[in-house]
């Protein structure tokens, strides 16, 4: 028998929920809500099925989970919301279930820490390890790499790629794919270098980021055409595949990537 549900929280009976799992007061869990060992659901949280939550997340006050995609072409298809494992979710943060229009799935990897009012729409695929500070948007299908941070304010197009280890400024609106490792300001989001301390901290060699160096002057401070600055960054030599995730991603575009105005 459960014993760390608050009288107050409906909880539905189609629902698998792991006995270790405390949920405050008013909060509602409804059918086919599935959620992991040790996770924390503090009061006044909705979260809909179909949802797959993993082990030792933490959803705060307001948060809305699984619930319909806002999205007109919505016809109350079966599709789901996917959460790993140890993510926190801050108040009043919005993650949407997918649509039949990409493949039926908004999922988040784990070890994310999403601050309140984040708004993550339907079909994003978010990775491991990111950061999205308060009032962070992302239009439908938005793919973000692992290790991302998205400063105050900022936001992704719908169908955008956000790189691994890239930096959205706040207030950042990104239109174009967002290459790993780059940093952008601004409307619209412009580059402004590497994103040097995230490197650093994630233990990044000095020839590693030598080399991201190199590879970005390729990028946006010469007169060569994307084709021809992938040829470049190849020549350069990758290490240990941090060259290789560059250049995956830009044989990869579809949107074209954030340019210097």
């Amino acid at each position: 028998m459960m014993t760390n549900i608050h009288k107050t929280a409906v909880v539905s009976p189609k629902s698998n929920i792991d006995p270790s799992v405390a949920i405050g007061a008013y909060s509602i869990i409804g059918d086919d809500v599935e959620i992991g060992k040790n996770t924390k659901i503090e009061s006044h949280v909705v979260i809909k099925g179909n949802t797959k939550i993993g082990e030792d997340n933490h959803f705060y006050s307001f948060s809305s989970i699984g619930d319909d995609p806002q999205d007109k072409k919505y016809l109350n298809e079966e599709t789901a919301v996917e959460i790993g494992d140890r993510n926190t979710i801050r108040e009043y943060t919005t993650i949407n279930k997918g649509t039949i229009q990409d493949v039926g799935v908004t999922r988040m990897g784990n070890d994310n820490w999403i601050m309140a009012y984040v708004h993550i729409a339907h079909d994003c695929q978010v990775g491991n390890n990111t950061i999205f500070a308060n009032n962070t948007t992302l239009g439908g299908h938005v793919e973000v790499g692992d290790n991302v941070i998205f400063g105050g304010f900022s936001g992704a197009h719908q169908f955008c790629k956000i790189g691994a280890h890239s930096f959205l400024g706040m207030y950042s609106g990104v239109a174009r794919d967002l290459p790993p490792y780059v940093i952008v300001m601004g409307q619209p989001a412009e580059p402004r270098g590497i994103n040097l301390e995230g490197l650093k901290r994630r233990d990044f060699s000095k020839d590693q980021i030598r080399n991201i160096k190199s590879a970005y002057k390729a990028l946006y401070m010469s007169d060569l055409r994307l084709e021809e600055a992938i040829k470049a960054i190849q020549d350069l030599g990758d290490i240990n595949g941090e060259l290789n995730i560059l250049v995956d991603f830009l044989n990869n575009t579809t949107r074209g990537i954030v340019r210097k105005g």
